[in-house]
């Protein structure tokens, strides 16, 4: 008999029906929405039971989600064994997405992307913390009482002033893609065969959040913490009731300083990896936009999957952009300070119809965004 469940890490799926016809089994779900909020997009179920059946997936209110658009030329991803993700044959019309495929296994789990899950999360920190480079720093518990850990990455033997490197991920917890990029940067910074990490640690120490909520991230969250709050929305005036994870990553900030950083994320609409930027600030200095002309060209050359054509205009937060990582770090250290964004769907400029954009592909594009970090730390210390 087939099944449905969402009872594990990131599972997020409610079931409205299900009916075995000749022509194959029948399946209506809704996405559910984040704990606590009307956010509405993550799912990640297991079906089960339809081995060689053919199974026609509906998801029936996926013209109520919070960004309908994004269903446009998008497909979901499939896993037999959770480890090769590939997509499978998606529509979306008359408000309904609408998967149909045979499943050549007992059990396929669909997701909206590629998860990563909270062992993979700590599988990370311990391979990370096993390198003379690390020390991955406890800065505190979040809501649910789950361990909130920064990585440290730093040459062990160098006692002088360096330069601080921020990079986050995760402040949304469904964009996973950001969380594969980070295991790629981290990855990078480890391997005392780079020349490129080699250098870069010369020049600066990195301070590296691989996950911002993990909270939402277990829960089966899009945007939220288990508190329901949108962290990235909550820079300006985080508290340790309703955003802890903001509130502790700020305050280490204070204590180290930051002259260059990273925010790492997904879009829902948007088939390209791109970055925004703060100059909508009214406080943006000449140099600031300098350092991200340069940085937006190093990233260009360093990676095909990077572009600056498409993406979001200057004044897509204006009003409340302070309330937002990058554009309140911008301001608050006077740094270089972008908000990296990538696809859920595809690289429309590079792409593969098997796997569309996923988590390989993220891992890559943050081994090659330590050129142009490279890149920036050693203009700034040519220029004091």
């Amino acid at each position: 008999m087939i099944r449905i469940s969402s009872s594990f890490d990131s599972g997020a799926i409610d079931l409205v029906s299900i009916a075995s016809r000749d022509d194959g089994e029948h399946v209506d779900v809704r996405i559910r929405r984040d704990s606590h909020q009307d956010f509405t997009q993550w799912f990640h179920f297991r079906l089960h039971g339809a081995r060689g059946r053919r199974c026609v997936v509906r998801f029936v209110n996926a013209a109520a989600c919070t960004y309908p658009g994004g269903w446009d030329d998008y497909a979901v991803v499939a896993s037999y064994d959770r480890d090769d993700w590939f997509r499978v044959p998606t529509t979306y019309r008359d408000g309904v997405m609408t998967v149909s495929f045979v499943p050549q296994r007992d059990s396929v789990w669909f997701a909206y992307f590629e998860p990563y899950g909270w062992d993979r999360h700590l599988a990370l920190l311990g391979r990370a913390s096993a390198s003379p480079r690390v020390r991955v720093a406890g800065l505190g518990t979040t809501a649910d009482g789950r361990d909130f850990d920064c990585v440290d990455i730093a040459l062990p033997s160098s006692g002088e002033a360096r330069r601080k490197v921020w990079v986050i991920a995760r402040q949304h917890p469904g964009e996973t893609m950001a969380e594969w990029f980070v295991e790629g940067l981290i990855e990078r910074l480890v391997d005392e065969s780079d020349p490129v990490a080699r250098a870069a640690l010369a020049l600066a120490d990195f301070h590296v959040v691989p996950n911002m909520n993990p909270d939402g991230s277990v829960r089966g969250n899009l945007r939220t913490s288990a508190t329901g709050a949108n962290l990235n929305r909550e820079w300006l005036e985080p508290s340790m009731e309703r955003s802890p994870e903001v509130f502790l990553v700020r305050a280490r900030m204070e204590e180290t300083g930051v002259d260059l950083f990273i925010d790492a994320h997904g879009d829902e609409a948007l088939p390209y990896n791109f970055v925004a930027g703060s100059e909508m600030l009214p406080d943006f200095s000449d140099r600031q936009r300098s350092e991200q002309g340069a940085f937006i060209s190093a990233f260009k050359a360093a990676s095909p999957d990077f572009q600056d054509r498409c993406g979001y205009a200057a004044s897509k937060y204006s009003s409340n952009a302070l309330k937002l990582a990058s554009k309140w770090v911008g301001h608050r250290f006077g740094c270089l300070s972008l908000t990296l964004e990538m696809p859920f769907k595809d690289n429309a400029d590079a792409p593969d119809a098997r796997v569309g954009w996923n988590g390989a592909r993220s891992k890559r594009l943050g081994e090659a965004i330590l050129l142009p970090m490279l890149a920036n730390l050693r203009a700034a210390t040519a220029t004091g």
